[in-house]
C-alpha cells in the first residue's frame, strides 16, 4: 500500500488557532484528524510572515497525528499575489524534490494560501510537476474541528463525460474544417482530424502543402474561423500571395515602411504583420518569397519584433503564421532558394492535402456541396436529374478526368452547368457539353473522344465492374450502335476489316452475341 504525502502552503490565517484551540476547524490540522486518511508525510510551505504560524500548525498537527512526518519549507515571496514570484518559488523547490511514485501517493492541498498560490499549485499538479491529485478541505459545521475532505484527480481521461466532451469538441472541429462535407477519403480525413487538434492546442506555424486548387487558402480561413469561434484569437485574418509581389513592394506589404523609405513611399504604412497582431497571417506561395524577406520573417516569428522598411524603430506583432505552397521547399533549400532555418521553423506542423484525383470517393459529396453553394449564392435552386448526376460522377472518375486545378475545376464546372441549365434542372446534355469543355482544357493538344457509355444503356454498377480493356472496347461499340441505322449497318462498320473468314461467322450475329455478354441488345440503342 502506498504512503500518503501531502503538499500544502500557508498564505492565509485559516489555520490560526482560536481561543479554544481544538474547537475551531483548521484546514491543515483537520487532515490529521481524518480516520480514513493516514498521512505519512506533510510538506508545508510558508512565506516569511507565516513562520510562527507554520511552527504552531506543525506542533498541533503532530499532537493529533504523531505518526506523521511533518516538514516545513520557507519560501520567500516578494509578493504572494504575483504569479511569476509564487510559481517560480514553488517550482524551484520541486526541481530538487525526489518523488517516489511507486511507493507514495501525493495530494496537493489547495484550501489554504492566496488565490494565486492555489492557482499555481493547481497548474503544477495539472502539468504533472507534482505527480498527484488535488486535495480540498471544508468545514462541516460550526464547532466541528474535523471537517471533511475531497480528492480530485486531474486525469480527465478517467472522467467519461468530460472525455466525451473533448471528443465531441474534436468532432465539431473536424466537421467545421471540412465545411460540413461528409468526406470519405481516409488520408484526407486523418489529416483533418490532426489539423483540428493542432488548431486548438498549438499556436506554432502550420505549413499547408498540395497542388494548386486543393483548398489551402480556404483551409487557412477555416482554421482562423474555428479558432475565432473558440475565442483563441482576437485579431484579424490577413493573407498575402507571395507570388504577386517582389522587392520593396513585398517588404512594404509584409513589414510596412516609413514615409520616404523608397521611391513612391509618400505615406507611412504599418504592413500585414502588424495588421495580423493577435490574429492569423496566411502567406500563400511562401516559396516565392525572396531570401531577404525570408530572413526578416524568421526574426519576426522568433522574436515577435521586426523593423519596418526604412525605420530605426522596431514594431511588435504576435501572430500565428500559416504558410501554403505547391512547391518542394526541401529541394529549394538545396538549390539555395529557400532558407533552411525558416523551413525548419514553419514546418513544425506540416499537412499535405491530397488532390481531387487522389480522392475519387469525395467527388460526390463535394459535388453536392458546390451545387448547394451555387444555389445559395444565386438564390435559385439547382439540381441534377438522376441520369445526369450518375453520368457526371461516372465521367469524373474516368481516365479523362485530370482535375488539374482540383476544386477550381469542380466549382467552375458546377457553376457553368447551373448557369446553362433550363429551369434549374441539370440534364445529360448539359453534362455532355460541360465534360467536352473540361476534356478540351485538360487535353488541349489531344483529340480525346467523349465516353458514350450511358446509364440509359448500361448501369454504373455494371460499368464499374468492367476492366479497362472491356470498357475501351465497349465504349466504341456503343458509339457505333447509337449512330447506326440498323444492326447490319453497325456490324459492317465494326467488322468490315475482320481477319475472321466471312463464311464461318455472320457479322450481325457476332455483334448480337457480343452485346449479349454485357446484357445488351440492339433495342437498347433505338427504343
Amino acid at each position: 500500500m502506498k504512503k500518503t504525502v501531502i503538499f500544502g502552503f500557508l498564505g492565509t490565517n485559516l489555520d490560526q488557532p482560536g481561543r479554544a484551540k481544538w474547537s475551531k476547524w483548521r484546514p491543515t490540522v483537520s487532515l490529521g484528524q481524518q480516520e480514513d486518511l493516514m498521512v505519512a508525510r506533510y510538506e508545508l510551505f510558508y512565506d516569511v510572515p507565516y513562520q510562527k504560524l507554520a511552527s504552531s500548525v506543525r506542533e498541533d498537527f503532530l499532537q493529533v497525528s504523531p505518526e506523521t512526518e511533518f516538514n516545513t519549507h520557507q519560501i520567500r515571496l516578494r509578493d504572494p499575489w504575483d504569479f511569476q514570484t509564487v510559481y517560480s518559488g514553488i517550482f524551484d523547490f520541486l526541481k530538487t524534490y525526489k518523488f517516489d511514485t511507486d511507493n507514495e501517493e501525493y495530494l496537493v492541498h489547495i484550501t489554504t494560501g492566496t488565490h494565486v498560490i492555489q492557482i499555481c499549485l493547481f497548474l503544477l499538479t495539472e502539468s504533472r510537476h507534482i505527480p498527484g491529485k488535488i486535495l480540498l478541505t471544508q468545514m462541516q459545521k460550526y464547532g466541528d474541528p474535523t471537517g471533511t475532505y475531497t480528492i480530485i484527480d486531474l486525469d480527465l481521461s478517467k472522467y467519461d463525460m468530460i472525455a466525451e466532451r473533448f471528443h465531441q469538441e474534436q468532432k465539431e472541429g473536424v466537421h467545421f474544417l471540412k465545411s460540413g462535407i461528409e468526406t470519405k477519403n481516409p488520408v484526407f480525413n486523418t489529416m483533418i482530424r490532426e489539423l483540428a487538434t493542432v488548431s486548438i492546442k498549438s499556436k506554432s506555424p502550420i505549413l499547408l502543402t498540395g497542388d494548386t486548387g486543393v483548398g489551402k487558402t480556404k483551409m487557412a480561413r477555416l482554421i482562423y474561423d474555428w479558432k475565432k469561434q473558440q475565442r483563441m484569437v482576437s485579431g484579424s485574418f490577413v493573407e498575402l500571395n507571395c507570388a504577386t509581389l517582389r522587392g520593396d513592394a513585398c517588404m512594404s506589404a509584409l513589414f510596412g515602411h516609413v514615409k520616404g523609405a523608397f521611391t513612391g513611399a509618400v505615406n507611412h504604412r504599418e504592413g500585414l504583420l502588424k495588421a495580423a497582431d493577435g490574429g492569423l497571417l496566411f502567406l500563400d506561395e511562401i516559396g516565392e518569397l525572396g531570401l531577404d524577406e525570408q530572413a526578416m520573417l524568421l526574426r519576426a516569428l522568433e522574436e515577435k519584433r521586426f523593423y519596418p522598411l526604412g525605420s530605426d524603430v522596431e514594431s511588435k506583432s504576435d501572430f500565428q503564421l500559416i504558410c501554403g505552397t505547391n512547391k518542394n521547399l526541401s529541394a529549394m533549400v538545396k538549390e539555395g532558394k529557400f532558407r533552411e532555418d525558416l523551413l525548419a521553423r514553419i514546418q513544425l506542423w506540416s499537412f499535405k492535402t491530397p488532390s481531387l484525383k487522389e480522392r475519387p470517393e469525395d467527388i460526390e459529396p463535394n459535388l453536392d456541396y458546390e451545387l448547394q453553394q451555387v444555389s445559395v449564392n444565386t438564390g435559385t435552386q439547382f439540381s441534377f436529374n438522376k441520369e445526369a448526376r450518375e453520368k457526371f460522377l461516372q465521367l469524373s472518375k474516368s481516365d479523362q478526368a485530370l482535375w488539374k486545378s482540383n476544386f477550381r475545376d469542380l466549382s467552375g464546372a458546377v457553376m457553368r452547368m447551373a448557369t446553362l441549365s433550363d429551369g434549374g434542372r441539370i440534364t445529360e446534355d448539359t453534362v455532355d457539353s460541360e465534360w467536352k469543355r473540361l476534356v478540351h482544357r485538360w487535353h488541349p493538344d489531344e483529340k480525346v473522344p467523349l465516353p458514350y457509355a450511358s446509364s440509359s444503356v448500361i448501369t454504373n454498377e455494371k460499368w464499374n465492374k468492367l476492366d479497362l480493356f472491356d470498357r475501351c472496347q465497349l465504349e466504341k461499340v456503343i458509339e457505333v450502335c447509337k449512330t447506326s441505322k440498323s444492326l447490319a449497318d453497325a456490324s459492317r462498320k465494326l467488322f468490315s476489316n475482320s481477319i475472321l473468314e466471312k463464311k464461318s461467322c455472320n457479322d450481325s450475329d457476332r455483334l448480337r452475341k457480343y452485346l449479349a455478354k454485357f446484357g445488351l441488345c440492339w433495342k437498347d440503342f433505338h427504343s
